[in-house]
């Protein structure tokens, strides 16, 4: 599928600050499940902005702001071609060894009842992690059992808005708790695991939101992807952007000093022709 992607997104530096610095991580990379076939990032400073490979494999940009004022507007857009490989990136060359992945993080501490029944288990790693990934979703809620309609914030984070019946249903946690907690019960059970931003597009209505799901390591296949909001492995509606231990090292936009957030203005995804 060809995705066209027009993200907008707003962050405001403190009132009065001398300078700032944004570390940006909002640039797509050409892999087994993609092909970037253009991108450009747009905001303020952005033609001195520093870029580098972090030590995660992400492409990263460093913006400077001299006496910044206001909120600043930060535009990526661009096509990007993906593929539908049941979730497997395989072994991708110039990434970090997989065991840097089995660090646990403040994000990722996982409570043993999640895992603790499949330690010692004769299964595969491939039918373990589709176990947990069930698991999380049994015990964080199931996405695809209620008529829901998601929006994610840059963060990963979501609002949901639900109805049965013309009642309200609680509104599930946000897509990083699953992805979490699936990876720090991998991890529990010394599986390598990492944390995955990108864009989920609608099959149906081309619309687009922010979204995070995990990967984990498998000796014969290397990295594999799994979604446990959508209880599913991604698929060509999904984008992969960045990856990292956890949401606090892959988020997309990172300032310093820090201000009141990010703000998604706008967000959309169409079928490129």
């Amino acid at each position: 599928m060809r995705i066209a992607i027009h993200h907008q997104m707003s962050v405001t530096p403190p009132t009065g600050s001398a300078h700032a610095v944004l570390q940006l991580l909002m640039t797509p990379l050409s892999g087994p499940t993609q092909k970037v076939e253009s991108w450009s990032l747009d905001m303020a400073g952005i033609g001195e902005a520093g870029r580098f490979t972090d030590a995660f494999g992400n492409s990263a940009h460093l913006v400077n702001q001299n006496k910044p004022e206001g909120a600043l507007l930060i535009t990526a857009k661009g096509v990007v071609e993906t593929t539908d490989r049941h979730g497997v990136l395989g072994r991708v060359g110039g990434e970090p060894v997989p065991a840097l992945y089995k660090r646990m993080t403040a994000l990722t501490r996982a409570s043993v009842t999640l895992y603790g029944k499949y330690r010692g288990s004769k299964d595969s790693r491939i039918d373990i992690l589709h176990a947990l990934m069930a698991r999380v979703g049994e015990t964080l809620g199931m996405a695809e059992t209620a008529d829901t309609q998601t929006q994610m914030a840059a963060d990963g984070s979501q609002s949901q808005s639900q109805s049965q019946g013309g009642g309200v249903v609680p509104a599930l946690p946000p897509a990083s708790d699953y992805a979490h907690a699936f990876i720090g019960a991998a991890r529990g059970l010394d599986i390598p695991a990492r944390y995955v931003t990108g864009y989920l597009v609608d099959a149906e209505d081309g619309q687009a939101a922010f979204h995070a799901w995990a990967e984990a390591y498998d000796e014969a296949l290397g990295w594999i992807g799994f979604d446990p909001l959508l209880q599913l492995c991604p698929t060509d509606r999904h984008v992969r952007l960045a990856a990292g231990l956890d949401a606090h090292g892959a988020q997309p936009v990172r300032m310093v000093p820090a201000g009141d957030g990010v703000t998604t203005v706008a967000i959309s995804a169409t079928e490129a022709r």
